[in-house]
């Protein structure tokens, strides 16, 4: 890094160390773990969560799971893994396909090990992971097939699940509050689609997204982006409309930037780059507990921690969004605070059984011993690959 002075050397090289660390963490223990013991050999797809010995547990499987081990599994070839990646994804992706598809081509929410129907209910946030996991097989398997599924899943929300203002509904039928979290994950998902795809429909989708975030999520007196709405998306009445999640300040700040990158000459694109940019300035001012290094899980929009626990998954946003912040701003500091919350993450990989973790830290800065849900490896792999390209991207070009 050519015209750095000593301190900037310093936080770009401590950042490359902790990531180096925690690639090999992931290479070593956590992709051997979750293929191994993590994925069901009898019934299919993987585990829930895995106990903290280590086996995998057979209880009720959420939508996300198999999507989001598909893509964590999608990436392994790319960050380095040996393993059979291919055939992990293939793995959970025909589990997902065979258990959780209804007859509207939507996907339900809950099934048992054995595939049988424990929730039939659809919500976007599930369609969302369902889209991205579709990419990911596209990408890793070159099948035209989950493109497209994936042509006729967007198909299908628009006519099911379209709100009549702007964005989607939560479910059909239709339910409150209506929710930014699900739509940031549907704007990823077009994100990576619109990565693989020159299919105008993805484009079309993220644009629309990066505006209903820009009108009505994000507080234009705040700078906050808000959690809940109403049915004409205004935030929702009392406590809960004034929830913030730092964690998703973070995740949303990494995808406006990704969108303003990809589109420069977009009206909109200054607006999302500022907006993501006080989002993380407001998630670090606000939403880290400098005790333990950690981000929070919930805040209120007039800054009073209202959850002072903190999930692991707040802290991989947290890497992620640092590292977008270090490219596009060239600052230094950046690789400072990346470094701090890559070192937050690797004490909740600390745990007995090598490739598992702690998902909640209590405000003593001591971990709850419980099992290691499978839905957070998704959240680890994103925040070590895209600290890995973020670190050589930069150092390729210094």
């Amino acid at each position: 890094m050519s015209n750095s002075s000593t301190s900037e050397q310093q936080a770009y090289r401590a950042a490359a160390q902790t990531c180096e660390a925690l690639k090999t963490w992931l290479l070593e223990h956590a992709y051997p773990r979750w293929w191994e013991h993590g994925a069901d050999r009898t019934h299919g797809g993987f585990y829930e969560r895995l106990d903290v010995d280590g086996t995998g547990l057979l209880e009720p499987r959420r939508a996300r799971v198999n999507p989001r081990q598909v893509y964590s599994y999608s990436r392994a070839l790319a960050l380095g893994w040996s393993g059979p990646a291919p055939q992990a994804v293939e793995h959970g992706l025909d589990y997902f396909l065979k258990h959780y598809r209804r007859a509207d081509r939507l996907f339900c929410g809950l099934v048992e090990p054995d595939g049988s129907i424990v929730s039939e209910r659809a919500v976007l946030y599930d369609q969302a992971f369902a889209l991205l996991a579709f990419g990911a097989a596209y990408a890793t398997l070159g099948d035209a097939t989950h493109r497209d599924m994936a042509y006729e899943l967007h198909d299908v929300l628009r006519t099911l699940l379209a709100h009549q203002i702007a964005g989607f509904e939560e479910s059909t039928p239709r339910i409150l509050p209506l929710i930014s979290n699900s739509h940031m994950h549907l704007l990823e998902a077009s994100l990576a689609w619109s990565e693989l795809d020159a299919d105008p429909r993805w484009q079309k989708l993220a644009k629309e997204l990066v505006e209903l975030a820009l009108t009505c999520f994000i507080d234009p007196t705040t700078g906050f982006l808000l959690e809940f709405f109403d049915r004409q998306w205004h935030p929702a009445q009392g406590l809960e409309g004034r929830v913030v999640e730092p964690g998703h300040q973070y995740e949303w700040a990494c995808l406006l930037l990704r969108w303003a990158k990809r589109n420069p000459q977009a009206a909109s694109a200054a607006r999302a780059t500022e907006a993501a940019c006080k989002l993380v300035a407001l998630a670090e001012a606000h939403g880290v507990d400098r005790t333990r290094g950690v981000v929070v899980n919930k805040m209120l929009t007039d800054k009073i921690v209202c959850d002072p626990q903190a999930r692991l998954w707040p802290q991989t946003e947290r890497i992620k969004a640092a590292c977008s912040m270090a490219e596009l701003t060239g600052d230094a500091r950046y690789w400072s605070v990346a470094d701090e919350a890559a070192r937050a993450l690797w004490k909740y990989l600390e745990t007995p059984v090598p490739g598992l973790w702690y998902d909640k830290m209590t405000v003593e800065g001591t971990f709850i011993d419980e099992p290691a849900p499978a839905s957070t490896f998704y959240h680890i792999v994103c925040a070590i690959e895209e600290m890995s390209g973020a670190l050589a991207r930069t150092g390729a070009s210094a």
